[in-house]
């Protein structure tokens, strides 16, 4: 990820000392030569990129070129957390919805309760979070005043962007539980069950939730990596501090180092998730342990 991040950046034209950069002040060539002294910047690019990895390593990104006063780590510190905590509300709200739209929608196949499920994690997964957004925020804060239309001092402040942002993963998840529900409804020993005469709702949250939880399981893992380390759309819309709202601002000023430590963050995260997603599967299903 590194490497291919790299590549890209140093491939596409302009460089973060170009006055023709969008986010760049114009220097002279001369204070330009020297700043990029200052960077590293006039290494050779292979001599660049393992500087770099040798210093991510023991965690120093070096220094950001928009914000020049403050290092990359700094930034991440105090942004990361805010990214995390909102992605969090979000996946929490996310699962709790859409696996309760799932078991609706296999429980009461082809009737009403199904078509409805369906019909809102279609709505879910179809419209774009910088769309939905901005139509909460017209709804919320200007027709219905409820809420405000941005910032991040107080509880009431959370409430806009988490739904915003767990919508989309809402209806992601209420769709693989329908579809892994159903498969799993239909399996021999869940027809034994019932020939047993085990109650339904005893049928349903403990034989079936449970396998069919392990598609769902492996598909919340990516998801939480995706939420959790920033939206760029939702916290600019929201004016949400943190971290993907700082990524937007180093892609227009071609802040090299912040680029790279967020992109290899959410790299590690998501690597972190898919592991502990596999260790999950042995908890749910312990024949898999095996």
């Amino acid at each position: 990820m590194a490497l291919v991040t790299f590549a890209v950046m140093h491939a596409t034209p302009g460089s973060p000392l170009d006055p023709v950069a969008e986010g760049a002040n114009p220097l002279s060539p001369e204070a330009q030569k020297n700043l990029a002294a200052a960077y590293g910047l006039d290494k050779p690019l292979p001599e660049q990129f393992v500087i770099f990895v040798t210093k991510a390593v023991r965690g120093d990104f070096g220094q950001s070129f928009v914000y020049k006063t403050r290092t990359v780590g700094e930034i991440l510190l105090e942004t990361f957390p805010v990214s995390l905590f909102l992605g969090s509300m979000a996946l929490a709200l996310a699962i709790l919805g859409g696996v309760s739209l799932g078991i609706l929608a296999a429980v009461y196949q082809n009737r009403s309760w199904d078509y409805v499920s369906v019909g809102l994690a279609t709505l879910g997964v179809s419209i774009p979070n910088f769309i939905l957004g901005v139509f909460l925020i017209v709804l919320f804060s200007l027709v219905i005043p409820l809420f405000p239309t941005g910032g991040w001092d107080q509880p009431r402040d959370w409430v806009l962007p988490t739904l915003t942002l767990a919508l989309g993963p809402m209806g992601i998840i209420a769709r693989f539980t329908r579809s892994s529900m159903v498969e799993v409804i239909r399996s021999d020993y869940v027809l034994t069950a019932r020939a047993k005469g085990l109650e339904e709702r005893l049928v349903i949250f403990k034989h079936v939730l449970k396998n069919a939880f392990i598609p769902v399981v492996t598909l919340v893992g990516p998801l939480f990596a995706a939420v959790g380390t920033g939206s760029f759309f939702v916290e600019s819309i929201f004016r949400v501090p943190g971290m993907g709202r700082f990524f937007v601002l180093s892609m227009t000023g071609r802040d090299y180092p912040m680029i790279m430590a967020v992109i290899l963050i959410y790299g590690a995260f998501l690597a972190a998730m898919n592991l502990l997603v596999d260790l999950l599967y042995g908890v749910l299903a312990p024949r898999i342990r095996y």
